[in-house]
């Protein structure tokens, strides 16, 4: 059968395998998948060494996506816009790298959450690798404005500047602070407060009515952003693994050719939550 796996480093962890094992036994696809430890001085050799054995694909998460864009031939525009990779396809061709969690995002958030993004106010929260891997999907749906805030003004400010040569609609950086006295339809977390067990220290009246607060972090309950954007009154509340299962499901797809159904895979993993 054909070898697909998820590299990283811890890895014990990985939902991954359970993910496209459920996939693979829904769409009728004959694959194995498992989770594959990652020597952080090895990344290269691991993945080489996985492909000579027969390996057709690998899904690629912390800390290791910055390497595995170097690794690849060949980017999609999504993961040349990331400037990070979270799925290799191997073919005779050589490596395609792509991103796949943007995809993922925004197909939770439209399509699991029901909340549209065209012509929204969108706020996302963060300069680092998961935002990035998140502003040109933001931007391809058509929202009415979208602010990237950040800790560090700066930082948000240089990765608004990337995106204003897309074409698109041109996002704006700021600071946390500056936030104050603007309101939003969607506000999406990708900072990693949450791993510490806070919240992004922001002004309140943040949250537009109807609002949906989305933290990419998941876990058994609320995260300290979405208790504070309940408190604050966003209208609803999501966790991450939507975003998980999706993005899971744009790799499935760009490597069998048939797309799951996620929406039992999402429920039953909730459910084991």
């Amino acid at each position: 059968m054909d070898r697909y796996a998820v590299i990283g480093n811890p890895i014990s962890h990985s939902k991954s395998p359970r993910i496209h094992g459920l996939f693979a036994a829904q769409t009728g696809q004959a694959l194995t998948y498992e989770a594959l430890l990652g020597p952080l001085d090895a990344f290269t050799a691991t993945v080489q060494a996985f492909r000579a054995a027969g390996g057709k694909g690998l899904n690629v998460t912390v800390p290791f996506k910055l390497e595995a864009f170097d690794l690849a031939d060949r980017h999609t525009p999504r993961a040349q816009a990331a400037g990070a990779v979270n799925t290799l396809v191997f073919g005779t061709d050589g490596i395609l790298g792509d991103n796949t969690d943007g995809a993922g995002i925004l197909r939770d958030i439209t399509v699991n959450q029901a909340c549209p993004v065209e012509g929204r106010r969108v706020l996302l929260l963060g300069a680092g690798g998961a935002a990035r891997g998140t502003v040109l999907p933001l931007l391809e749906a058509a929202p009415a404005s979208l602010v990237i805030a950040n800790r560090t003004a700066s930082k948000a400010a240089e990765l608004a500047d990337e995106f204003a040569s897309f074409g698109l609609l041109r996002p704006r950086g700021c600071g946390l602070a500056e936030l104050a006295g603007q309101r939003f339809d969607v506000v999406i977390n990708a900072t990693s407060a949450s791993l510490s067990d806070a919240a992004p220290d922001l002004p309140a009246g943040l949250y537009a009515p109807g609002s949906l607060a989305y933290d990419m972090m998941y876990g058994k309950g609320d995260t300290p952003f979405l208790r504070s954007a309940r408190a604050q009154g966003a209208a609803h509340l999501s966790d991450g693994l939507g975003m998980l299962v999706e993005q899971a499901a744009e790799s499935f797809t760009l490597w069998r050719g048939v797309r799951p159904a996620t929406a039992p895979v999402l429920a039953l993993l909730r459910a084991s939550l």
